[in-house]
């Protein structure tokens, strides 16, 4: 689906990790490559503006990280990002520009392109969350289906196959989530969609739409 397309989600030139995107068509399948794509990137990443913090962590020096924050290689934390009081980042995370990553909120293998919000009690893992998109609080991706199978995209147009076993969420540039929602696996959401708390969301979501609940999108006025 042309929807899906990492040209029609996201703007690249807001994130660092523009060039992981080149030849690829859906945005999970960098999920694979961002381990290695940090380690080669972190090396050639400005001295003046970026210090290495331990083993394969490069974190901008305009960022704010409390000393209560946990953060495991490798990592880049980009400038102006604020990493708060008990963030868990357990890895393979790229934290764009301005980003915040909130109160225990937690990240395992995930690009946040600039500006992205996940402030409050968030789990996002095996993700990509494009410019600006936040998460309310308590709002999480499960990224691994209950029966350990592997993660099916579900669209009107029939089920995409993506051949992995752990899989969050796509969020598009301006996605709004609101608190206490669960992304399942395989979720995609289209740019500047809004996800009405507590909702339960599978599959794909269009763009520019408002989800209300399973079976009840709504295109935006």
């Amino acid at each position: 689906m042309k929807e899906m397309t990492v040209k029609e989600m996201y703007t690249l030139d807001e994130t660092i990790a523009k060039e992981i995107f080149d030849g690829v068509e859906y945005p999970w399948e960098v999920l694979p490559k961002i381990s290695g794509f940090i380690l080669e990137l972190g090396k050639t990443l400005s001295e003046e503006e970026y210090e290495k913090r331990g083993e394969d962590i490069w974190v901008a020096k305009s960022a704010k990280v409390a000393p209560t924050a946990y953060i495991h290689g490798p990592a880049i934390i980009g400038k102006d990002a604020e990493v708060r009081h008990c963030a868990f980042i357990r890895g393979n995370a790229i934290v764009g520009e301005g980003a915040v990553v909130g109160n225990s909120t937690e990240l395992k293998n995930v690009i946040l392109f600039n500006k992205v919000q996940v402030p409050h009690y968030n789990y996002v893992g095996d993700s990509v969350l494009g410019f600006k998109s936040h998460m309310g609080a308590g709002s999480i991706t499960s990224n691994v289906k209950s029966d350990k199978k592997l993660v099916v995209i579900k669209t009107p147009e029939g089920g995409i196959e993506t051949g992995m076993k752990k899989f969050g969420a796509m969020l598009g540039d301006n996605v709004e989530v609101g608190c206490g929602t669960v992304l399942n696996p395989g979720s995609v959401v289209g740019r500047e969609t809004n996800i009405y708390p507590l909702s339960m969301v599978r599959g794909y979501v269009p763009a520019k739409s408002i989800y209300k609940r399973q079976g009840e999108v709504v295109e935006k006025q």
